[in-house]
């Protein structure tokens, strides 16, 4: 009775010690999945164990967000996830996304995973019109989008209408033109043909590439005053802050980089943004949200954490490749040592057997002469008769095995001319690995952080003695000359792709009706007409041309 009582107190008493959970569903972008966290569990516990499971390490681009009364929120990761304003139902849902977007994806994300995520959530934002793609790149990324998901076009597997049920153009494209779904399908096609030999992940980087360029792509937009109460929105993206016309967010009036601001700090309703320039004013905006504040102030939290974060991997990433590189030199130089010492020994060990082949050549001539001469001397007797045919036998004997070793030697001479040729080759191609690693990029290509590094950081310099090597002329004249093609190809490439969908809005242009063109259709148009159709980053660039002061001023006057 006593132990039965025992047993069931410490039953009871294990029981109570197990943690209380609650269960959460995220949804990524292609999956959903449940997990039930304990009710001490922080924003950070589930983001981690969320990141783990998808086996994600590139975690700064991303997030968890929540809807609160229509509208979104982010999940805080120093905060209790029950703290926060969120459904007490159960399951509590979270979406992870994307956070930040990269300026340049194809440099910036390393991770397949990444990658894939990036793009399904950028392709379901053109989709649902989020971002402004026009009809001839939409149709463009379309065809990157359908090389993603079947791979090879094959004629007799992508027949007439396999592309039926598929979600591929906006809406608003589709509106837009006088064209069936065959018609559609038909073009689309006709460039993913062209894609042939492309990995899902290259179509989807090829898909980033196009999409990163777009005007709205990765931009967030906020309803803003300025002093004179003039209605604006703020955008901000990876390059910077942008001030829109509420009516167009396309092209923004002025742009202010990551690298021109000091400070972002906000009081109640104010914005107030400090210049780099410490002889510049402040300018100050309203936000009648409260929340657009704080949200803007983690977004700026979080991207000097990123920009942090960034420059450490920068660091790491050099650290690495001066070791790789230091590495492959000393590889290099020892097998370049090793060809060098094996082409000497087998040019010289070739060089003895061709003599020896000769000598033997010689000493089977002089065998088979004295064999002849013994033949032409006169036997007199029998017993000399007999000694003299053993003579001629034994001449014959050794004249037979002097041919054949000659034979050998001289295969062996040339077997040996042909190891040397080999190591003539391993010898140059030594030299040229050498060539290779001298002249390949000291570190990988990244992207330009907008800010200075931080002070605790290192700089490196890998220009060196350690990694000095002497080249002729000739072969910097070849180097250049093969960079400057490389140079060439790619214009040519992308001066053929603006052709073709050039040719593309040419030819359904026809079709359009121009009574169903959105305002942002209009205008795209009216950009193009001016010869705005340059890429993102020149757009920016040109409105920083004036000084900080001139675009500031800009601002408080709209």
């Amino acid at each position: 009775m006593a132990g039965a009582i025992a047993s069931r107190m410490s039953f009871s008493s294990l029981k109570r010690k197990q943690p209380k959970t609650f269960t959460v569903r995220i949804v990524t972008m292609d999956a959903e999945m449940e997990f039930n966290c304990e009710m001490k569990w922080k924003g950070k516990d589930l983001f981690d164990l969320v990141c783990r499971t998808l086996g994600l390490r590139e975690t700064w681009f991303f997030g968890l967000q929540y809807t609160i009364k229509d509208t979104v929120a982010w999940l805080k990761m120093d905060k209790k996830v029950l703290d926060h304003d969120v459904s007490k139902e159960e399951p509590v849902t979270f979406h992870f996304l994307a956070k930040f977007y990269p300026e340049n994806a194809e440099e910036e994300l390393v991770q397949e995973i990444t990658q894939h995520l990036f793009f399904l959530q950028v392709k379901k934002q053109i989709l649902d019109e989020k971002i402004y793609c026009p009809p001839e790149a939409s149709v463009l990324l379309a065809s990157y989008a359908v090389q993603a998901k079947y791979g090879d076009y094959d004629p007799s597997v992508h027949k007439r209408g396999f592309l039926a049920q598929e979600e591929l153009l906006p809406k608003r494209v589709i509106n837009l033109y006088q064209m069936t779904p065959e018609m559609w399908e038909e073009r689309i096609t006709a460039w993913y043909a062209e894609h042939r030999g492309r990995a899902r992940d290259e179509a989807e980087m090829e898909y980033l590439k196009i999409a990163q360029d777009l005007e709205m792509y990765g931009v967030n937009y906020f309803a803003i005053r300025n002093k004179k109460g003039t209605e604006l929105l703020l955008g901000v993206d990876a390059l910077g802050l942008h001030i829109y016309d509420p009516e167009n967010r396309l092209t923004p009036k002025i742009s202010f980089p990551w690298n021109e601001i000091r400070n972002i700090s906000y009081s109640d309703k104010e914005f107030t943004i400090k210049p780099l320039d410490k002889k510049i004013d402040v300018f100050k905006f309203n936000s009648s949200k409260l929340r657009v504040n704080k949200l803007m102030e983690r977004q700026r939290l979080a991207r000097e954490k990123q920009m942090r974060e960034e420059a450490e991997r920068t660091r790491d990433e050099l650290e690495r490749r001066l070791l790789q590189m230091k590495e492959e030199a000393t590889m290099a130089n020892e097998a370049l040592m090793r060809s060098e010492e094996t082409a000497d020994l087998l040019a010289e060990k070739a060089q003895i057997t061709e003599e020896e082949a000769k000598l033997l050549a010689q000493k089977a001539a002089e065998a088979e002469q004295e064999m002849q001469r013994i033949k032409a001397t006169a036997i007199r007797t029998e017993e000399e008769k007999r000694l003299m045919e053993q003579k001629v036998l034994e001449a014959e004997v050794l004249a037979l095995k002097m041919a054949e070793e000659s034979e050998r030697r001289a295969k062996e001479a040339d077997q040996l001319k042909q190891d040397l040729q080999e190591a003539r080759e391993a010898e140059r191609r030594a030299k040229q690995k050498l060539l290779e690693i001298a002249t390949k990029p000291t570190y990988p290509p990244m992207n330009p952080i907008p800010a200075p590094l931080p002070p605790d950081i290192p700089s490196f310099n890998l220009i060196g003695d350690s990694l000095s090597f002497d080249f002729k002329d000739t072969d910097m004249k070849r180097l250049s000359m093969e960079i400057e093609k490389e140079k060439v190809e790619y214009m040519e490439k992308s001066k053929h792709l603006q052709e073709q969908l050039n040719e593309l809005k040419t030819e359904i242009e026809a079709l359009k009706l121009k009574e169903r063109e959105t305002a942002l259709d209009i205008l795209h148009n009216e950009n193009s007409d001016r010869g705005g159709g340059s890429s993102k980053h020149n757009t920016i660039k040109k409105l920083t041309l004036q000084s900080a002061k001139s675009r500031v001023a800009f601002f408080e006057e709209l």
